[in-house]
């Protein structure tokens, strides 16, 4: 395996396709995928899993059931297993996720937002 830098403005210039994640590393079973978000994005749930969010620009909110998460560049949020939540951004924002490798981008909710064979960037 070869051991290499990455920097993320440089894996965000190969793309530009918002709520489609991208995979940019593998540590053990987890993958780290950047995606570009803006809009409402749907409600579901990981049932398997927690998954991290880390905003690298912009502003990012996170609904949850009982309220919003509001995110901005260097903020994180660990969403537990389980956790019904929305991703939604007023202006497009970059995120960092962090999740293990497999796990669908709409969770349990499915439908034609679901991203499948993830291209590494």
């Amino acid at each position: 395996m070869e051991i290499k830098v990455i920097n993320f403005e440089e894996k965000f210039s190969k793309f530009s396709e918002r709520f489609s994640p991208k995979i940019i590393a593998q540590m053990n079973d987890y993958h780290f995928k950047l995606v570009r978000s803006f809009g409402d994005f749907i409600w579901h749930r990981h049932p398997e899993t927690d998954e991290a969010f880390i905003v690298i620009d912009g502003n990012f909110q996170i609904d949850l059931r009982d309220r919003p998460l509001h995110l901005k560049a260097g903020d994180m949020v660990v969403i537990p297993k389980g956790v019904e939540h929305k991703p939604y951004a007023k202006q497009e924002c970059k995120v960092l996720l962090i999740e293990p490798a497999g796990t669908p981008n709409t969770g349990d909710a499915g439908g034609e937002l679901t991203k499948t064979d993830l291209e590494w960037i």
